[in-house]
């Protein structure tokens, strides 16, 4: 990744190879700069992937527990999580069950249920459920799984929007599933400044690496990110490696599994599509590009830019 000169004190752009990833800061002139977190780099060395039997990818004990939990904001403005999730064995139950006390989740919300097939890979069942309605800056417990394996999960909400509102962000691309990938994510977990959401710049599991971009990759991926990606939001981009074209094994529908697999609140910005558009969050307003669709003028992508930077 690298980042462009600044185009106002206020704007900050990161330009990743997966896509175009605006930030806007809202906050003072002069105190966008967050300073160094730190100086870890990643090897240069050919990344290995961690085999199938790693722990990290150690599926959950339980009839049809459920698996690769991630969640991600659910709306315009932080009151709106949405909680994603697939079981193995049967669809089960698409309930979210949630509140302020861990012990007393008085709250639901009845989610949907998906499945695809990718050449010779069915998957298991995914469920996506949009929790409305939240307070802000306050901690909420979830569980799925309900009347067979149940597991539970907690997020805290962000701090109402506003021009001065602290908040930490990490940035997180290419991740894959190797041992550094490893190394990456518990350095982001271990890291003191405490990211509370991840904006993810793109190339998630890189199972288009494997032949014929064996899906199998995908649920090691999901179960490989649970530990983080469940506790607090993931802000998804599709990069190259969530493309997934492959004619030559019939699978000409570009994106499915990333389509499937990661639901965002595009509708919420105005977008017509998932592969561009905004949120806010506490002191930032984060737009979302695709340079992997057609971005020229008139294209859609292009005239909802065009509108959303006009606000």
């Amino acid at each position: 990744m690298k980042r462009s000169r600044s185009i106002s004190p206020a704007v900050a752009i990161l330009v990743a190879e997966a896509l175009a990833f605006v930030v806007v800061l809202a906050s003072l002139p002069g105190q966008t700069f967050a300073g160094k977190t730190s100086a870890f780099v990643r090897k240069d060395e050919k990344a290995v992937d961690m085999p199938l039997d790693s722990d990290v990818f150690r599926v959950p004990p339980g009839y049809n527990a459920p698996q690769q939990v991630h969640i991600t904001q659910g709306d315009r403005d932080g009151l709106a999580v949405i909680v994603s999730w697939v079981t193995p064995d049967e669809p089960g139950s698409s309930l979210v069950l949630y509140g302020t006390s861990e012990n007393d989740l008085i709250l639901s919300a009845n989610g949907k249920v998906e499945q695809y097939r990718y050449y010779n890979y069915t998957s298991g069942y995914i469920h996506h459920c949009a929790i409305r309605n939240l307070k802000y800056d306050t901690v909420y417990y979830y569980a799925v799984g309900v009347d067979q394996t149940l597991r539970k999960f907690w997020f805290t909400t962000p701090p109402e929007v506003g021009p001065d509102v602290p908040y930490t962000f990490g940035l997180i691309g290419d991740l894959g599933q190797s041992f550094d990938s490893n190394n990456t994510l518990t350095h982001y977990e271990l890291n003191p400044r405490k990211g509370k959401t991840v904006l993810f710049v793109g190339d998630l599991s890189y199972a288009d690496n494997y032949p014929n971009h064996d899906n199998v990759r995908w649920d090691t991926w999901g179960r490989f990110i649970e530990r983080c990606a469940a506790y607090q939001p993931w802000i998804w981009t599709a990069g190259n490696h969530e493309i997934d074209f492959a004619p030559d094994i019939g699978e000409t529908e570009p994106f499915k599994p990333y389509k499937h697999r990661f639901h965002v609140p595009y509708t919420a910005s105005g977008s017509t599509a998932a592969f561009w558009y905004s949120i806010k969050r506490a002191s930032a307003y984060i737009i979302v590009l695709s340079s992997y669709s057609a971005y020229g003028k008139y294209t859609p992508q292009f005239k909802w830019l065009e509108a959303e930077l006009r606000k």
